[in-house]
């Protein structure tokens, strides 16, 4: 599990096909590998991934064709940025909100503006991903955990304060770039009741209907 709290932004040292799929290696700037191991997980872009090797200035990860084909791993090159976060432990603080590093689908930027020293990003999300995106909730993309300012349709605004736009890849979009979208894991677990019938849709949900469908929060 991640917090979506970006801890760095990497960068692509190296892509090499592996009977099939790809290796990636990731140089990790001023993120602190002291306490990384082999198996490990760190998200890059949103996307979880196990370290296999770690060369010193960074780490090496499979990356397999069902992740290549769901994710924008497929597109990034040699020298792109990438976010990168490690999991969380029972020490860190939960800043942003529980992200699983598991992409559920694949955004478009379709505007870029300034607003005052912000800037307003909207993205566009694919048709099935858009009922989960509430106007105020949370939302993951690229490893981010953001909030959503506005919905309209499959389209959905965001701010980013300086400090998110300088610290993490944002900084590098355009108008076209594909983006890893995380939904909050909550609205996927209250569809997941509402269609079991474990809570009829006229009825209220709390926090013991969420545990008994297997929700933990801790």
């Amino acid at each position: 599990m991640f917090t979506g709290i970006i801890q760095s932004v990497g960068e692509v040292a190296a892509i090499e096909p592996a009977d099939g799929d790809v290796k990636l290696r990731i140089k990790t700037g001023k993120l602190p590998l002291a306490d990384v191991q082999l198996g490990d997980s760190i998200a890059t872009n949103g996307v979880c991934l196990t370290v296999t090797e770690l060369p010193g200035d960074g780490y090496w990860a499979d990356v397999s064709n069902e992740t290549l084909s769901l994710t924008s791993l497929k597109g990034i090159k040699v020298g792109s940025a990438v976010n990168l976060e490690k999991s969380l432990t029972p020490t860190t603080a939960l800043g942003g909100h529980l992200v699983s590093g598991h992409v559920d689908g694949l955004g478009k930027v379709v505007a870029l503006a300034r607003d005052a020293r912000s800037w307003r990003v909207t993205i566009e999300a694919p048709a099935n991903l858009a009922k989960y995106i509430a106007q105020k909730g949370s939302i993951c993309i690229d490893g981010t955990s953001l909030t959503v300012n506005s919905v309209e349709g499959s389209r959905f605004d965001l701010n980013i304060i300086p400090q998110t736009w300088e610290e993490t890849v944002f900084s590098h979009y355009a108008v076209g770039t594909e983006v890893n979208l995380e939904v909050d894991i909550i609205a996927r677990y209250l569809e997941r009741l509402l269609q079991s019938g474990v809570v009829p849709s006229s009825e209220g949900v709390t926090l013991d209907t969420l545990k008994n469908a297997g929700y933990r929060s801790d």
